[in-house]
């Protein structure tokens, strides 16, 4: 099951702010582990989700371009922050804060991700929601994904350069 077998219904679902959601893949992405939190908002239950590429809950309005710059980041060792929109089983969504760590072996090589989501600031949701929607419309103008994808990518760094920020700065400025 991918993320855009679910038809979006619009309709937004909340978590609690006290709640964690928490995942681990594998270096490709593929889930090992997904708490019950993630399991309650997303809709699905733990045999449905393991050994799935985590980005079978990727909403089809988040833009590629912002998972191409957590993909890059982490594959970087470094650690990042975002906020993502998801998809739930019956195609409801749900946002979070997301803060996304490399794991790495004895050998220092990346063996997986561990990603741990929080109920994000809502003025920040409606800050980067137009700013979402610009990037996934450049990224539509485009019949070869990934110019596309590069394209907005970077008109994102550029309109974050000239805010004089860098993207994790950008995500905490946000944050009240």
């Amino acid at each position: 099951m991918t993320a855009t077998s679910s038809k979006p219904t619009g309709r937004e679902v909340f978590f609690e702010r006290d709640e964690i959601i928490v995942s681990k893949t594998d270096a490709k992405g593929i889930i090992t582990y997904a708490n019950d939190v993630f399991l309650a908002i997303a809709g699905y239950t733990e045999e449905e989700t393991l050994g799935k590429p985590h980005n079978f809950i990727r909403h089809p309005d988040m833009p590629r371009s912002i998972f191409r710059l957590l993909w890059d980041t982490m594959s970087a060792g470094d650690e990042i922050f975002a906020y993502v929109m998801n998809l739930t089983k019956n195609g409801d969504h749900y946002w979070v804060l997301a803060h996304v760590t490399p794991t790495f072996g004895p050998s220092g090589e990346i063996t997986g991700y561990h990603s741990n989501r929080r109920v994000p600031d809502r003025t920040a949701i409606d800050t980067i929601l137009p700013i979402y929607k610009q990037l996934t419309d450049v990224e539509a103008g485009f019949s070869d994904r990934d110019k596309g994808i590069r394209v907005a990518s970077a008109g994102l760094m550029e309109k974050l350069e000239a805010l004089g920020l860098s993207y994790p700065e950008f995500v905490f400025s946000m944050q009240s």
